[in-house]
């Protein structure tokens, strides 16, 4: 199915009797709905950008029970039947017991209408400010569809420092979305938006498959040593099935050596730990590394570092941007690498900005710094001309 369609004034979306396989999100133009009963014709609106038109049918099943025209040159985009039913199915029981008493209401109605009597109205304009945001929503999970087929995301690189080997060993892949009209849609929230979702596992799988491009594109350039690239995941990704042998499968297809890709944990809930360290050690065993990302913060908590093996623990960027304002900040960073060096891990402190910064977390032991001292987040480009690692390196000192 088309995700977008452009229609020319006068064309017909959908007409009345037409089976419900899509509900349309008008994005642009106007979109009228008509319904014939009989000789009666009941005009149910003229839906414009950001209305949904089609969705009571398409929840219940129902053919579409009016014809969309449209009035002005249009584009509307399809919102499949499973976008719904995910998020109805995640909801409250109680919640989905409503929506399928109203459903079950409205086809009653409909087929105990008269043929000559009044059409009832399934579609309206929206006015409700909760139900925009709900559009809004639905729109933007939609276009991040979209954005997936066409390759519209956007992975950059920001670069990670060796403090003992002074260079750039690696790098983080961070994935980033423009929309035209809008700019650059906010990684928090469209990250947040797939997660409610199944589309976490295609946004992992489509960074993953950037990544290990980038690997093997500097890997046959002839760098050596090879730097690691670390990829955000999920626990939910990484407990989804087959998830953890598609991730191994790509790394052995790309014939990349041991440690050349680490996976970063950002769940802040960490599901089931005998699970999680199950793949984790199934991963392990084939290269791959782990580390936990922003430590210290959010749902971050020593039950993680008891139950799971990481490799790597990353210090919130939070206490490395206030060591020097806060002795209780200093006193984190140092109790944090005291305990992840006693644990066998490794430890990669963010935020840095500074070479007073730096040079204290070298005084400290820590093996990794990343940060805008070493630069912002690059294209590919960068990182396969070697120039992101000269200039990391340079502004280190």
């Amino acid at each position: 199915m088309a995700i977008r369609r452009e229609l020319l004034a006068g064309e017909v979306l959908f007409r009345q009797g037409d089976p419900s396989v899509c509900a349309w999100l008008v994005e642009r133009g106007h979109v009228e709905l008509l319904a014939v009963h009989g000789r009666r014709t009941t005009r149910h609106g003229l839906f414009g950008p950001g209305e949904l038109i089609g969705e009571v049918g398409l929840l219940g099943g129902a053919p579409h029970g009016t014809t969309a025209t449209a009035r002005s040159d249009a584009v509307v985009m399809a919102v499949e039947r499973a976008q719904f039913v995910e998020r109805l199915e995640a909801a409250d029981p109680i919640l989905r017991t409503l929506v399928d008493s109203l459903l079950g209401r409205i086809h009653t109605l409909v087929a105990n209408q008269p043929r000559e009597g009044a059409a009832l109205t399934a579609d309206t304009p929206c006015e409700e400010p909760v139900e925009r945001i709900g559009i809004d929503k639905m729109r933007l999970e939609t276009q991040l569809r979209d954005a997936l087929q066409s390759g519209a995301l956007e992975v950059r690189y920001q670069p990670v420092y060796d403090i003992a080997a002074r260079r750039i060993g690696g790098y983080e892949a961070l994935v980033r979305w423009a929309l035209p009209g809008r700019g650059e849609v906010s990684p928090a929230e469209f990250i947040r938006l797939a997660e409610e979702t199944s589309l976490i596992v295609p946004v992992g799988e489509y960074v993953l498959d950037r990544v290990l491009e980038v690997l093997v594109a500097l890997r046959e350039a002839g760098n050596e040593p090879l730097p690691s690239i670390a990829v955000n995941l999920s626990a939910r990704q990484l407990v989804e099935p087959g998830m953890a042998r598609q991730v191994v499968a790509r790394v052995e297809r790309a014939a990349l050596p041991a440690g050349a890709l680490t996976l970063e944990i950002t769940e802040s809930r960490m599901l089931d730990y005998a699970q999680v360290a199950a793949v984790m050690a199934d991963c392990r065993s084939q290269g791959l590394r782990f580390s936990l990302d922003d430590f210290g913060t959010g749902y971050s908590n020593l039950a993680h570092l008891h139950a799971l093996d990481f490799d790597f623990i990353k210090v919130d960027q939070a206490f490395a941007r206030h060591m020097f304002d806060s002795p209780r900040a200093m006193a984190m960073v140092e109790a944090i690498v005291a305990m992840a060096h006693a644990l066998g891990a490794g430890v990669v402190c963010e935020g840095v900005e500074t070479r007073e910064q730096l040079a204290r977390l070298r005084e400290l032991g820590i093996g990794h710094a990343q940060g805008y001292l070493f630069g912002r987040a690059v294209a590919a480009g960068a990182v396969l001309s070697g120039q992101a690692a000269r200039d990391g390196a340079a502004a280190a000192g």
